[in-house]
């Protein structure tokens, strides 16, 4: 399938300027952004389409190819890869990408930043805002868009090319029988310089601010699930696209509930009679209490299952189980008369007759009475 215009895809003019570019990839981003559009593959496409024109047209080399050649001159590797030729700006890409999302937007060898620095932030949040999920205002100390001279560094708003490199961003030079090249050194790499910089971001483009977000977080994350919001992180150098800002979940620890994936686990603690009797009880769940039948005879450490009483997966949307954890109380505080009556109760097992009640107990004297025959015989 043959690929749209650049200029056609962004909606913009072959002779649009670098502010409508901006203004028209933003707009592009926010429509088809995959976090805005979950499970919408074509909305997937479309941002991806946005994101492919706006980093060629808003690099004026890329763009000078690409009104010249096409899509062909980076497809084809026209140029034949010398300076300013097509098959050059792709290797740009190819090196860009690699160690630009490593380092936050430096290119190969000194060629100018194709974007913003990434930017990284820890969200704190409770279980249950992690279960329920919640959106949350935070701030972020980052590099923005200088609003004087809209992110281009100039007071009056002229960019000039940069005589030593020819707009490349590098000069080559040969030492002995090698040609080398490396970045501008006039123009740092830019390709371009300014001779009346802007006083606010001193000719830089960009000023340090804190910036106010509003993160949506979804139902279900978990510890070390990472969130990214596309185009939040530090803008880029001389109108360059912005990087992003990855949010990653911590989950507090829980008073009650152990998260286990998307299973909850909680200890129940019940009374001696209840756990010989057997009784009813409430148990806490996180769309609150439900009863549980605990039958008689039971044991310190019995789990019971509640289904679909966990987290709803964030991916699967399916939700796990609960698991109770029966813990058998020794009583305290007793009065007296509890005191007696249990020392009553307790003197009725006593004998061979007591071995049927207490049938872990007799197991365990056995098994110590068989030890200590074996290390006297």
């Amino acid at each position: 399938m043959s690929k749209r215009d650049y200029y056609e895809v962004l909606g913009v003019a072959r002779d649009a300027g670098a502010d409508d570019l901006k203004k028209a990839y933003r707009r592009c981003a926010m429509k088809y952004h995959p976090d805005r559009n979950p499970g919408d593959a074509a909305a997937e496409a479309s941002f991806k389409e946005c994101k492919e024109a706006y980093e060629v047209l808003s690099d004026a080399n890329k763009r000078r190819v690409y009104d010249q050649h096409g899509h062909a001159a980076f497809e084809h590797g026209m140029g034949g890869g010398g300076p300013g030729g097509a098959g050059y700006a792709d290797m740009g890409d190819i090196f860009g990408d690699i160690f630009g999302n490593i380092f936050g937007g430096g290119g190969p060898a000194g060629r100018g930043p194709r974007r913003g620095a990434d930017i990284g932030y820890v969200m704190e949040l409770s279980l249950e805002e992690a279960v329920r999920g919640v959106e949350k205002e935070i701030e972020i100390p980052t590099l923005d868009e200088c609003d004087t001279c809209s992110g281009s560094g100039s007071a009056d708003g002229k960019v000039e090319t940069c005589t030593t490199c020819g707009g490349r961003g590098q000069v080559r030079f040969q030492r002995g029988i090698f040609s080398m090249q490396q970045g501008c050194p006039h123009c740092g790499g830019r390709g371009q310089t300014i001779s009346n910089p802007c006083g606010d971001c001193h000719g830089q483009g960009r000023v340090e601010e804190t910036k106010t977000l509003s993160v949506k977080i979804p139902a279900g994350v978990d510890n070390g699930d990472r969130i990214r919001l596309a185009g939040e992180g530090e803008a880029g150098p001389a109108g360059s696209p912005p990087g992003d800002l990855y949010v990653d979940v911590r989950v507090r620890e829980h008073d009650i509930f152990r998260r286990d994936g998307d299973d909850l686990h909680c200890d129940v603690p019940i009374r001696l009679g209840q756990a010989a009797l057997g009784d009813t009880i409430r148990v806490p769940t996180l769309g609150g209490e439900v009863e549980l039948r605990v039958p008689a005879e039971t044991q310190t450490g019995k789990l019971f299952r509640l289904r679909d009483k966990g987290v709803q997966s964030v991916r699967s949307r399916r939700p796990g189980d609960l698991f109770c954890r029966v813990v058998v109380e020794t009583p305290v505080n007793l009065t007296a008369e509890q005191r007696e009556l249990l020392e009553k109760f307790d003197a009725t097992f006593v004998g061979e007759g007591a071995r049927k009640h207490s049938p872990r107990s007799s197991t365990f004297i056995d098994g110590v009475r068989g030890f200590w025959d074996r290390m006297t015989s």
